[in-house]
């Protein structure tokens, strides 16, 4: 069973060869697998520190180099801090590279108005 990380590695090196609608494809499905990475480490996140006070919370994020004081909902903190931790993943990080490398090629998922 290949896992998340490793497919989006799989597909970071497909990328390099594909081409208009196959590679549309395979951003798809890059970005399918990023959203499931996030919404595990979301979830991880949130169990490690949702009991935490806000201060706290505030705290991790600063610590995280995200922005957030104390007039910042605890959901927005613990986004930031699931941000943080997620942009660091190598999953992520070949995520970014096929969009980066599909935005160069002209190739996005949102489509043109």
């Amino acid at each position: 069973m290949t896992t998340t990380t490793q497919r989006l590695l799989d597909l970071a090196a497909a990328a390099r060869g594909s081409h208009d609608a196959d590679l549309l494809l395979l951003l798809r499905e890059a970005n399918e697998l990023y959203q499931a990475g996030f919404h595990e480490v979301r979830q991880s996140i949130e169990a490690r520190f949702g009991v935490l006070p806000t201060a706290d919370l505030v705290a991790a994020a600063a610590a995280a180099g995200m922005p957030g004081d104390e007039c910042s909902e605890r959901k927005e903190l613990l986004l930031l801090l699931t941000l943080a931790e997620w942009e660091l993943t190598p999953a992520a990080m070949a995520y970014s590279q096929i969009a980066e490398d599909a935005a160069r090629r002209g190739v996005c998922l949102i489509p043109e108005a």
